[in-house]
Protein backbone atom coordinates (compact mmCIF):
# COMPACT_ATOMS: atom_id res chain seq x y z
CA UNK A 1 0.00 0.00 0.00
CA UNK A 2 3.05 2.29 0.72
CA UNK A 3 4.19 1.43 -1.90
CA UNK A 4 1.37 2.28 -3.86
CA UNK A 5 0.73 6.05 -2.75
CA UNK A 6 4.51 6.54 -3.35
CA UNK A 7 3.84 5.32 -7.35
CA UNK A 8 0.96 7.97 -6.96
CA UNK A 9 2.24 10.61 -5.28
CA UNK A 10 5.48 10.00 -7.82
CA UNK A 11 2.53 10.32 -11.00
CA UNK A 12 1.08 13.59 -10.09
CA UNK A 13 4.13 15.34 -9.72
CA UNK A 14 5.43 14.00 -12.59
CA UNK A 15 1.52 15.18 -14.39
CA UNK A 16 2.43 18.31 -12.60
CA UNK A 17 5.56 18.85 -13.66
CA UNK A 18 4.25 18.47 -16.98
CA UNK A 19 1.16 20.58 -17.30
CA UNK A 20 3.39 23.40 -16.23
CA UNK A 21 6.13 22.90 -18.96
CA UNK A 22 2.75 22.81 -21.41
CA UNK A 23 1.38 25.60 -19.95
CA UNK A 24 4.93 27.62 -20.24
CA UNK A 25 5.27 26.23 -23.87
CA UNK A 26 1.61 27.30 -25.06
CA UNK A 27 2.20 30.96 -23.26
CA UNK A 28 5.51 31.06 -24.96
CA UNK A 29 4.30 30.66 -28.14
CA UNK A 30 1.34 32.85 -27.57
CA UNK A 31 3.49 35.15 -26.75
CA UNK A 32 5.56 35.21 -29.45
CA UNK A 33 2.68 34.84 -32.13
CA UNK A 34 1.52 37.89 -30.85
CA UNK A 35 4.58 39.88 -31.21
CA UNK A 36 5.06 38.61 -34.61
CA UNK A 37 1.75 40.07 -35.25
CA UNK A 38 1.90 42.82 -33.81
CA UNK A 39 5.41 43.28 -35.80
CA UNK A 40 4.00 42.42 -38.78
CA UNK A 41 0.96 45.05 -38.44
CA UNK A 42 4.09 48.28 -37.50
CA UNK A 43 6.12 47.00 -41.03
CA UNK A 44 2.75 46.95 -42.85
CA UNK A 45 2.15 50.22 -41.71
CA UNK A 46 5.53 51.80 -41.98
CA UNK A 47 5.90 50.76 -45.83
CA UNK A 48 2.20 51.48 -46.79
CA UNK A 49 2.17 52.47 -50.21
CA UNK A 50 0.97 56.49 -50.95
CA UNK A 51 -2.27 56.56 -52.62
CA UNK A 52 -1.13 58.63 -55.17
CA UNK A 53 0.87 61.44 -56.86
CA UNK A 54 0.99 64.76 -57.82
CA UNK A 55 3.27 66.36 -60.31
CA UNK A 56 4.31 69.36 -62.08
CA UNK A 57 3.66 70.28 -65.61
CA UNK A 58 6.62 70.46 -67.61
CA UNK A 59 5.73 72.36 -71.13
CA UNK A 60 7.53 74.07 -73.98
CA UNK A 61 8.40 77.82 -75.27
CA UNK A 62 11.67 78.25 -72.97
CA UNK A 63 9.82 79.28 -70.02
CA UNK A 64 11.22 77.41 -66.32
CA UNK A 65 9.00 74.75 -66.28
CA UNK A 66 11.32 73.65 -63.73
CA UNK A 67 11.16 76.93 -61.02
CA UNK A 68 10.09 76.58 -57.31
CA UNK A 69 12.02 73.21 -56.57
CA UNK A 70 11.63 72.83 -53.35
CA UNK A 71 7.27 73.89 -53.49
CA UNK A 72 6.03 70.96 -54.36
CA UNK A 73 7.66 68.65 -51.75
CA UNK A 74 7.16 70.71 -48.97
CA UNK A 75 3.53 71.01 -49.67
CA UNK A 76 2.87 67.38 -49.78
CA UNK A 77 4.71 66.98 -46.81
CA UNK A 78 2.22 69.73 -44.83
CA UNK A 79 -0.76 67.59 -46.41
CA UNK A 80 0.57 64.55 -44.99
CA UNK A 81 0.52 65.79 -41.91
CA UNK A 82 -2.21 68.08 -41.42
CA UNK A 83 -4.86 66.67 -43.52
CA UNK A 84 -3.64 62.96 -43.16
CA UNK A 85 -3.57 62.58 -47.08
CA UNK A 86 -1.06 59.68 -48.53
CA UNK A 87 0.97 61.40 -51.34
CA UNK A 88 4.08 60.42 -52.32
CA UNK A 89 6.84 62.15 -50.63
CA UNK A 90 8.21 62.34 -54.59
CA UNK A 91 6.18 64.56 -57.13
CA UNK A 92 5.78 63.27 -60.40
CA UNK A 93 6.95 65.68 -63.81
CA UNK A 94 4.60 64.87 -67.22
CA UNK A 95 3.75 66.74 -70.24
CA UNK A 96 0.64 68.17 -71.51
CA UNK A 97 0.33 65.97 -74.30
CA UNK A 98 0.96 62.46 -72.08
CA UNK A 99 -0.91 60.08 -71.30
CA UNK A 100 0.98 59.83 -68.06
CA UNK A 101 -0.97 62.97 -67.20
CA UNK A 102 -4.24 60.82 -66.16
CA UNK A 103 -2.26 59.59 -63.28
CA UNK A 104 -2.01 62.35 -61.00
CA UNK A 105 -5.21 63.91 -59.79
CA UNK A 106 -3.17 67.14 -59.24
CA UNK A 107 -1.11 68.89 -61.36
CA UNK A 108 0.92 72.15 -60.95
CA UNK A 109 2.16 74.39 -63.57
CA UNK A 110 4.78 77.33 -62.89
CA UNK A 111 7.30 79.50 -64.23
CA UNK A 112 8.59 83.22 -65.67
CA UNK A 113 8.44 82.41 -69.56
CA UNK A 114 7.17 81.51 -72.48
CA UNK A 115 4.97 78.56 -72.45
CA UNK A 116 3.21 76.65 -75.60
CA UNK A 117 0.72 74.04 -76.24
CA UNK A 118 0.68 72.24 -79.68
CA UNK A 119 -2.42 71.12 -80.81
CA UNK A 120 -2.43 67.94 -79.28
CA UNK A 121 -1.27 69.25 -75.89
CA UNK A 122 -4.44 71.23 -75.62
CA UNK A 123 -6.45 68.58 -76.83
CA UNK A 124 -4.96 66.12 -74.30
CA UNK A 125 -4.88 68.60 -71.52
CA UNK A 126 -8.71 69.35 -72.02
CA UNK A 127 -9.56 65.41 -71.64
CA UNK A 128 -7.72 65.40 -68.51
CA UNK A 129 -8.96 68.74 -67.18
CA UNK A 130 -13.25 67.64 -68.03
CA UNK A 131 -12.28 63.62 -67.45
CA UNK A 132 -11.60 64.81 -63.43
CA UNK A 133 -8.26 65.92 -63.09
CA UNK A 134 -7.08 69.33 -61.93
CA UNK A 135 -4.58 71.87 -62.72
CA UNK A 136 -3.01 74.29 -60.59
CA UNK A 137 -1.21 77.82 -62.44
CA UNK A 138 1.09 79.41 -60.53
CA UNK A 139 2.36 82.53 -61.68
CA UNK A 140 6.10 83.33 -60.66
CA UNK A 141 5.45 86.87 -62.15
CA UNK A 142 5.61 87.05 -65.69
CA UNK A 143 3.75 84.32 -67.01
CA UNK A 144 0.47 86.13 -67.10
CA UNK A 145 0.95 86.89 -70.75
CA UNK A 146 1.54 83.35 -72.07
CA UNK A 147 -0.50 81.22 -70.14
CA UNK A 148 -3.76 82.96 -70.80
CA UNK A 149 -3.63 82.78 -74.42
CA UNK A 150 -2.64 79.02 -74.37
CA UNK A 151 -5.50 77.99 -72.02
CA UNK A 152 -7.66 79.54 -74.64
CA UNK A 153 -6.46 76.60 -76.65
CA UNK A 154 -7.29 74.26 -74.41
CA UNK A 155 -11.24 76.06 -73.02
CA UNK A 156 -11.93 78.22 -76.08
CA UNK A 157 -15.04 78.80 -75.01
CA UNK A 158 -14.21 79.60 -71.30
CA UNK A 159 -12.70 82.73 -69.62
CA UNK A 160 -11.17 83.05 -66.03
CA UNK A 161 -13.51 84.38 -63.29
CA UNK A 162 -12.34 85.59 -60.10
CA UNK A 163 -13.40 83.67 -57.21
CA UNK A 164 -15.21 85.27 -54.05
CA UNK A 165 -13.48 84.79 -50.92
CA UNK A 166 -17.13 83.13 -49.98
CA UNK A 167 -15.90 80.01 -52.05
CA UNK A 168 -15.76 76.42 -50.61
CA UNK A 169 -11.73 76.81 -51.74
CA UNK A 170 -11.21 79.00 -49.23
CA UNK A 171 -12.72 77.73 -46.68
CA UNK A 172 -11.51 73.73 -46.14
CA UNK A 173 -9.81 73.18 -43.36
CA UNK A 174 -8.25 76.34 -43.08
CA UNK A 175 -10.19 79.40 -43.61
CA UNK A 176 -9.33 82.60 -45.81
CA UNK A 177 -12.30 85.07 -44.98
CA UNK A 178 -10.66 87.62 -47.76
CA UNK A 179 -9.70 85.07 -50.09
CA UNK A 180 -6.17 84.36 -51.49
CA UNK A 181 -3.56 85.44 -49.59
CA UNK A 182 -0.55 87.84 -50.80
CA UNK A 183 2.41 86.34 -50.56
CA UNK A 184 4.68 88.12 -52.92
CA UNK A 185 4.63 91.71 -53.51
CA UNK A 186 5.57 91.58 -57.79
CA UNK A 187 3.59 95.34 -59.63
CA UNK A 188 2.14 95.55 -55.78
CA UNK A 189 -1.58 94.53 -57.13
CA UNK A 190 -3.78 92.92 -55.14
CA UNK A 191 -3.94 88.64 -55.19
CA UNK A 192 -6.45 87.00 -57.49
CA UNK A 193 -7.55 83.51 -57.42
CA UNK A 194 -9.37 82.54 -60.95
CA UNK A 195 -10.72 79.73 -62.30
CA UNK A 196 -12.12 77.95 -65.22
CA UNK A 197 -15.22 76.27 -64.62
CA UNK A 198 -16.40 73.68 -66.57
CA UNK A 199 -20.17 72.33 -66.11
CA UNK A 200 -20.17 73.82 -62.51
CA UNK A 201 -17.00 72.20 -61.60
CA UNK A 202 -13.15 74.35 -60.99
CA UNK A 203 -10.97 72.36 -63.79
CA UNK A 204 -8.30 75.44 -63.56
CA UNK A 205 -6.96 77.11 -60.49
CA UNK A 206 -4.98 80.43 -61.21
CA UNK A 207 -3.19 82.62 -58.64
CA UNK A 208 -1.96 85.66 -59.58
CA UNK A 209 -0.46 88.46 -57.79
CA UNK A 210 0.61 86.20 -55.00
CA UNK A 211 3.10 83.31 -55.96
CA UNK A 212 2.03 80.49 -53.60
CA UNK A 213 4.66 78.27 -54.63
CA UNK A 214 7.35 80.50 -54.03
CA UNK A 215 5.93 80.64 -49.98
CA UNK A 216 5.92 76.97 -50.34
CA UNK A 217 9.79 76.77 -50.82
CA UNK A 218 12.47 75.90 -48.03
CA UNK A 219 12.41 78.28 -45.19
CA UNK A 220 15.30 81.16 -46.05
CA UNK A 221 14.80 80.73 -50.06
CA UNK A 222 13.42 84.26 -50.15
CA UNK A 223 15.23 86.16 -46.99
CA UNK A 224 11.70 88.51 -46.98
CA UNK A 225 9.14 85.10 -46.48
CA UNK A 226 9.06 85.22 -42.64
CA UNK A 227 7.98 82.13 -41.14
CA UNK A 228 4.14 83.70 -40.90
CA UNK A 229 4.01 84.16 -44.60
CA UNK A 230 5.14 80.54 -45.26
CA UNK A 231 2.94 78.84 -42.91
CA UNK A 232 -0.24 81.31 -44.90
CA UNK A 233 1.00 80.11 -48.36
CA UNK A 234 1.29 76.14 -47.22
CA UNK A 235 -1.98 76.48 -46.01
CA UNK A 236 -3.54 77.91 -48.65
CA UNK A 237 -1.98 75.27 -50.63
CA UNK A 238 -3.02 72.78 -48.25
CA UNK A 239 -7.09 73.97 -49.18
CA UNK A 240 -6.49 73.86 -52.58
CA UNK A 241 -4.82 70.12 -52.64
CA UNK A 242 -8.42 69.25 -49.90
CA UNK A 243 -10.30 71.19 -52.26
CA UNK A 244 -9.11 69.30 -55.86
CA UNK A 245 -9.36 65.84 -54.54
CA UNK A 246 -13.05 66.31 -52.71
CA UNK A 247 -14.98 68.56 -54.92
Amino acid sequence: MAVNRMKRAEGNRLCNLLSKKLYFSYTVRYVSCFLLLISCCFLLNSFKSATYKIAKLKYNGGGDWYANRTALPNLIDFCNKNLNTNISAEEGIVEAGSAEIFNYPFVYLTGHGNVIFSSQEAKNLRNYLIGGGFLHIDDNYGLDKFIRPQMKKVFPELDFIELPSSHPLYNQKYKFATGLPKIHEHDGKRPQGLALIYKGKVVCYYTFETDLGNGWEDFGTYPEDTQEVRTKALKMGSNLIQYALTQ
